[in-house]
């Protein structure tokens, strides 16, 4: 059974997100507060966390910045603000995804979904493709969903770590934005190839020792992005 925590002040909100999850046999856990949220993160293992912006003691963004510190559990905020630069100060903590309210369920539920079976199709499809990935410094280890640099644990972001493990597994093969966002997010993401540029840059920073001068990902400018084998 699927296990989901939906962060929200609003009840009713939450009873009515809680209520149809569950029609679909998904286990449901509430939080009203972002102190609280953190807490349910830290103690428990979830496949997806539905996260308001607008919460009481710590905002939404604070939460996720918390919850990247120690989780790469997958994060869809719900927010009611539209404005890109909301959605890009999301995707800087860490966030997968985002629903701006008002939301119809079917889309919430569609979303949730979606982001499962990218995550178990990772999960189940690397038969013939090594669990571990290492190139200089740098080691994945695709079961433990964990990157390593000279031994020390990075920590990634659920979509970071998809992005470096896709381009690790397919070195010196540049990928357009277009194409990652595809891969990555799925046909159905409403956002744009913006989110692509703001995972690289986030991902250039925790594995890069420079990154104004990539070891590992490079831009092959006006085309996409690569990873360079050693």
């Amino acid at each position: 059974m699927r296990r989901v925590l939906v962060v929200d002040d609003e009840k009713l909100i939450v009873k009515g997100i809680r209520f149809s999850l569950e029609q679909d046999n998904m286990q449901v856990d509430c939080a009203y507060d972002g102190e609280e949220a953190v807490e349910y993160a830290r103690n428990n293992q979830y496949d997806i966390i539905l996260l308001d912006v607008m919460l009481p003691k710590l905002t939404g963004f604070e939460v996720c910045q918390q919850i990247r510190e120690f989780s790469s559990v997958p994060i869809i905020m719900l927010t009611a603000k539209g404005e890109d630069m909301d959605k890009i100060l999301g995707l800087e903590y860490g966030a997968d995804d985002y629903i701006t309210k008002p939301f119809n369920i079917l889309e919430v539920k569609a979303r949730i979904k979606a982001i499962m079976r990218r995550t178990e199709g990772r999960k189940s499809g690397g038969n013939e493709s090594p669990k571990i990935v290492e190139s200089g410094d740098l080691k994945l280890d695709r079961d433990g969903r964990r990157a390593y640099i000279s031994g020390r644990e990075i920590g990634l972001t659920a979509k970071e770590f998809e992005v470096l493990e896709l381009l690790m597994l397919n070195p010196n093969k540049v990928y357009g934005r277009e194409s990652l966002l595809h891969l990555i997010w799925g046909s159905d993401y409403p956002g744009d190839v913006r989110t692509v540029d703001v995972h690289i840059r986030r991902l250039r920073e925790k594995i890069e020792a420079n990154p104004s001068e990539p070891r590992y990902v490079h831009t092959k400018w006006g085309v996409g992005y690569y990873f360079y084998n050693e």
